[in-house]
């Protein structure tokens, strides 16, 4: 028998730019995700001036890549998607007050530093900058839990960002399987690579989750996440950029729900035999009588069957008990012993 030590799975409200810069909408995002049962609440700490990108019009700053956001240049983009910096201090004292963990996605070593002058706990590493081995690294130092996408990486950029956090002496990494398109297709998800990362790079490992509905989230957990991130949005009719494959609170709530469920249902590893079993063995089969048989006559496939319940000699015996012979008269429906035959 093998216990079941699985810890409970740290699922996470993706609050992303669903706030539409609206503060009061953000604070009812954050408190329809405490209600629906996320462990943490997940902002985005972007700076469009500089921090992740530039203001050009020229051509390779312009989205073009088969994105909801195509068209637009990315420092359109991220001006209208970034939480004011001003709002993360109230916002993450308000999420703390609702007992679930704040924290957020640096694009920058200057976010870097202003989330840890708020005294966030964990740093999330976007797929975008997974290949931003020095954002990594300054974040790792910091000593907090490293949460790492992984939806536009290959092998050897995982294996960099795995490392740049070991250089630095912090191991506590979680890489998220992620894939980077938006909305994700489910056959696109290739829940497989969740153990698989684990066991490759020695960490733990979860999912950032942009398929529509919660099937995938769901699933993940059975393939053993530790961790599930995805995005919450008060009314997909809001609109914005990350609509489109957004949760809302009831369907997020029922994620939750769903991922409970799953996690009572994985159990452990255990052979023994339970009260419960030992009952229902009750009606499990063993040899019967079933038609009278005198004394002298012998025991044949038709008058000695395995049929239900469990009161008779095990139907393994069976073969052994063809051939002989009734030492008394035997009745339909007695259960068939030893002392019976000879």
């Amino acid at each position: 028998m093998s216990g079941n030590n699985r810890q409970e799975t740290f699922i996470i409200a993706e609050l992303s730019c669903n706030h539409l810069q609206d503060f009061d909408l953000a604070k009812k995002t954050i408190l329809a995700a405490s209600e629906a049962g996320a462990n943490a609440l997940k902002l985005q700490t972007d700076n469009p001036d500089g921090g992740i990108t530039i203001k050009s019009s020229e051509p390779a700053f312009i989205i073009a890549s088969g994105t909801p956001w195509d068209g637009q240049s990315l420092y359109e983009l991220y001006k209208k998607t970034y939480t004011p910096w001003e709002w993360h201090q109230p916002l993450l004292e308000l999420i703390a007050s609702l007992n679930m963990v704040g924290f957020s996605t640096p694009s920058d070593p200057k976010g870097v530093d202003f989330l840890e002058s708020l005294g966030v706990p964990i740093y999330k590493i976007a797929s975008f900058e997974i290949t931003d081995i020095p954002l990594i690294e300054y974040a790792a130092t910091k000593g907090k839990p490293m949460i790492i996408s992984t939806g536009i990486a290959d092998i050897c950029d995982i294996q960099a960002a795995v490392e740049a956090c070991r250089r630095v002496g912090n191991n506590n990494i979680t890489l998220l399987q992620c894939t980077s398109s938006y909305p994700a297709p489910a056959e696109m998800a290739n829940l497989q690579m969740i153990p698989n990362l684990a066991e490759t790079f020695g960490v733990t490992s979860g999912l950032s989750d942009h398929t529509l509905g919660t099937a995938v989230a769901v699933a993940a957990v059975a393939l053993g996440a530790t961790m599930v991130e995805k995005h919450i949005i008060l009314d997909r009719k809001l609109g914005g950029p990350d609509s489109e494959f957004s949760v809302e609170p009831t369907e997020f709530k029922k994620m939750v729900d769903d991922i409970r469920t799953v996690e009572r249902a994985l159990g452990c590893v255990d052979y023994s035999m339970t009260e419960k079993k030992l009952a229902n063995r009750k009606l499990s089969r063993s040899l019967f009588v079933v038609e009278d048989i005198m004394a002298g006559d012998y025991i044949t496939s038709e008058n000695v069957r395995s049929i239900r319940p469990s009161d008779g000699l095990h139907p393994r015996h069976l073969s052994s008990v063809i051939g002989k012979q009734a030492v008394r008269n035997l009745t339909r429906g007695e259960p068939l012993g030893w002392e019976m035959i000879s």
